[in-house]
């Protein structure tokens, strides 16, 4: 009986302080998040869409900025030569032939303003290309940690379970030693039960975890994943600070940035709508050839006349109008962020909070408690189901723990996103 006790005495300390480490996995990935996010940057198809959206968007300041192609007209005159001669298009033979080379030209100042347009037009999309990597990245950090989580939920349940079986086998001496209930022995069985059924939902969500990070990566929903490695080391309280924070993420936040730019493209095409109350210009020169030789030169100047002013003051004022929306939407923008900055925050901050007093004083008084409940029922002064409880009081505090240094760097990673740089 003694030596029964102390095996599971020494299964209970094993059990306390966590099972084997893991063996190294190097043929795939899933350990290291640094190494998933290289691969999300690489593979990705929605971010590289957005990439290549945001290169199309900074080829496009170029051709926004450029003059009209050139135009070449030629003009035939007196083709029968006053009816001499039958209809004909050579030069030589024609009353004379006209070359007109013409060239619109803007208003002076409307190409700069088209090209300023463009270039923080391409800096909205290049502001959405990193919202989309900040959100990826958050994704990808996320799902990690909830990877492991579950591993580590699962360890701890296998070990549970492990001690279990053994509280069960307990059971069955004492019982047919005539020192416990048959009751202790069904307890014991249903706790099995209980925890392999635990055991099969979380291999269920651990593979839910793998198909989603594969599907970041660009692999098969199927392809093995490593088992996860540590979380990285969470920011110091400094760089928690919550304006300190908050002043980085107004000049970081990519879809600030994003609203910005909008803001300043809006503002331009306010003021290109302007320069549209005046006309642009047509350059022609055209030499008349007669015979053989040019003859004559000739050079035109068109403008178009802006007349219709109605319509151009409802351009204004659709101008105006997009400027006031690009404002509010980023006021509201910023308002979103301010909030969730403050939200996350209070979050990470809780997560800590509890995983300290978890780690310093509920799993330390959980332990004793157990450890009680142990040597009561082998005295006899517990019965079998206190001892369950005791049990199941462990497992919560480390579950409990488990959870909170999670929560901890899920927040962050949303922090992480909202400000679209690591902190």
């Amino acid at each position: 009986m003694k030596h029964v006790m102390s095996s599971v005495a020494l299964l209970t300390l094993l059990a306390l302080g966590g099972g084997a480490p893991a063996l190294a996995q190097d043929t795939v990935p899933g350990a290291d998040l640094a190494e998933l996010l290289a691969m999300a940057k690489a593979h990705n198809p929605e971010y590289a869409s957005m990439r290549q959206e945001a290169q199309a968007a900074s080829e496009r300041v170029v051709m926004a900025g450029a003059l009209m192609d050139p135009k070449f007209r030629v003009e035939w005159m007196d083709i029968t030569q006053g009816g001499t001669q039958s209809p004909t298009l050579s030069p030589s033979g024609t009353g004379s032939t006209q070359y007109t080379i013409m060239q619109d030209l803007p208003w002076w100042g409307k190409r700069d303003l088209k090209r300023a347009i463009a270039t923080q037009e391409a800096q909205r999309v290049h502001g959405r290309a990193h919202g989309t990597w900040a959100d990826l990245a958050a994704q990808v950090k996320t799902t990690h940690a909830q990877r492991y989580f579950l591993h580590n939920t699962r360890q701890l349940t296998q070990e549970l379970l492990d001690l279990t079986n053994h509280l069960a086998q307990l059971t069955q001496v004492r019982y047919a030693g005539g020192l416990a209930l048959q009751q202790d022995a069904i307890r014991a069985q249903v706790e099995q039960t209980t925890l392999q059924t635990e055991l099969v939902a979380l291999e269920s969500q651990a593979r839910q975890a793998d198909a989603r990070l594969n599907t970041l990566l660009a692999r098969p929903a199927s392809a093995p994943l490593a088992v996860p490695g540590s979380l990285p080391v969470l920011p110091s309280v400094a760089t928690l600070d919550a304006d300190v924070l908050l002043a980085r993420v107004r000049q970081r936040n990519p879809q600030l940035f994003s609203e910005n730019a909008g803001i300043q493209a809006a503002e331009l095409s306010r003021a290109l709508s302007l320069k549209n109350r005046y006309p642009d210009f047509t350059l022609a020169i055209t030499p008349t050839q007669m015979q053989s030789r040019i003859k004559e030169w000739s050079l035109m100047l068109e403008m178009n006349i802006p007349l219709q002013q109605g319509t151009r003051r409802a351009q204004e004022r659709e101008a105006q109008a997009m400027l006031a929306a690009a404002q509010s939407r980023r006021e509201a923008v910023a308002n979103q962020v301010a909030a969730d900055v403050a939200d996350n925050l209070a979050a990470v901050q809780a997560a800590q909070r509890t995983e300290q007093l978890t780690t310093s004083s509920l799993l330390p008084q959980a332990e004793l408690t157990f450890q009680s409940a142990l040597a009561g029922y082998e005295n006899g002064k517990l019965d079998f189901a206190t001892l369950l409880e005791a049990q199941r009081q462990i497992r919560q505090a480390r579950l409990g723990q488990l959870k909170a240094h999670v929560d901890a760097h899920t927040r962050v990673a949303e922090l992480e996103k909202l400000l679209g740089e690591a902190l």
